[in-house]
């Protein structure tokens, strides 16, 4: 080739802004708020075990998820993959909607939003550890702040803490395991893809969902009205197959701590929905503590997008580079913005 020849190579690609991480997430989030009144809508009655509710929408979402894969494509995963995938099943497809599921026979939408307020600090801290990121101090303070003011808030909307009982301890185990789902889920999101990440992980727990379902249709066989058919519907499709695929794009993109915060504003809409679809009482203070929360929230939020990357470092970890790691970084940009592609 000479040396004017017409080749031009092509325009570098570019990175996800860090804001649009915020937005899906925000999306995810939206999805995911309808979760807990929802699931409180089809098991209330006697016409849904809680084991039916908590593993039939795992094997709606996981025939959804099957079709997606084979309809695209797309390539298995490979050695330590598959491994990760069983951590993300473990915690985002068998234990948060088993354990919520149960929970919520008992406890209101209201005090169940507990559990969504202390997921994000669960996912934050999860996401330091396993994904090696360093948010600043005064994002953890706002973070704190901001876990602290939704957890009152919520203990105040389900009528006070009034000691632990069962359904506590439920909703504390489904917290820590949709914290690790939600940050290996994050991170393997840049390598398969956002909506391929959830997608295996709910193939690969299809044949111990589909027993556990077989198994509580023989129990209890399940009926129900058309209402808590339809809420049985959109947990299978939604907060188990459609939600993550906004979520963990957003992850994906980061920075998965800044990103988790987002989560902060759940329970207020957990509460909205509980007030609108099963006639909680919506008060001022309620309108209030959502504000607060929000605030707290967008603080975080503001905190670590101000924040810049050392030199040489990350720019969506905050991590700093050592020397002669360049091509590694690059390596890292580039897959990510492979799994963004993919993930469209």
């Amino acid at each position: 080739m000479t040396s004017n020849s017409s080749a031009t190579l092509p325009d570098a690609p570019v990175l996800p802004p860090a804001r649009s991480g915020l937005w899906w997430g925000l999306l995810g989030v939206t999805a995911f708020s309808f979760t807990v009144p929802f699931t409180r809508v089809a098991v209330a009655g006697d016409g849904m075990s809680a084991l039916f509710t908590g593993c039939g929408r795992a094997v709606i979402a996981a025939l959804l998820a099957a079709v997606a894969l084979a309809v695209t494509r797309q390539r298995l995963p490979r050695g330590l993959q598959w491994g990760r995938l069983a951590v993300v099943a473990a915690g985002v497809v068998v234990g948060f909607p088993v354990l919520t599921s149960y929970a919520l026979t008992t406890a209101s939408a209201s005090h169940s939003a507990v559990v969504i307020a202390l997921l994000p600090a669960a996912t934050a801290v999860l996401a330091v550890l396993r994904g090696h990121e360093r948010p600043p101090k005064p994002f953890w303070v706002m973070a704190g702040v901001g876990a602290a003011a939704t957890v009152g808030f919520a203990f105040l909307q389900g009528g006070g803490p009034g000691g632990l009982h069962w359904s506590d301890l439920l909703l504390f185990g489904s917290v820590v395991a949709a914290g690790v789902g939600y940050a290996e889920g994050g991170l393997l999101a840049r390598e398969l893809g956002a909506w391929q990440t959830i997608s295996w992980a709910l193939v690969l727990a299809a044949p111990v969902m589909t027993a556990l379902t077989v198994l509580a249709m023989a129990q209890h066989p399940p009926t129900g009205s058309a209402v808590e058919w339809a809420a049985f519907a959109y947990l299978g499709v939604v907060s188990m197959f459609l939600g993550f695929f906004a979520w963990y794009r957003g992850l994906a993109i980061g920075p998965m701590a800044q990103v988790s915060q987002i989560q902060l504003v759940q329970p207020v809409l957990n509460i909205c929905w509980a007030a609108l679809l099963l006639h909680e009482h919506l008060t001022w203070p309620t309108v209030l503590g959502g504000l607060v929360v929000v605030g707290c929230a967008g603080t975080a939020v503001r905190t670590r997008l101000g924040r810049t990357a050392p030199a040489g470092g990350d720019a969506r970890t905050g991590v700093e580079s050592p020397a002669g790691s360049g091509a590694e970084a690059v390596a890292e940009a580039e897959g990510s913005i492979r799994a963004g592609t993919e993930a469209e």
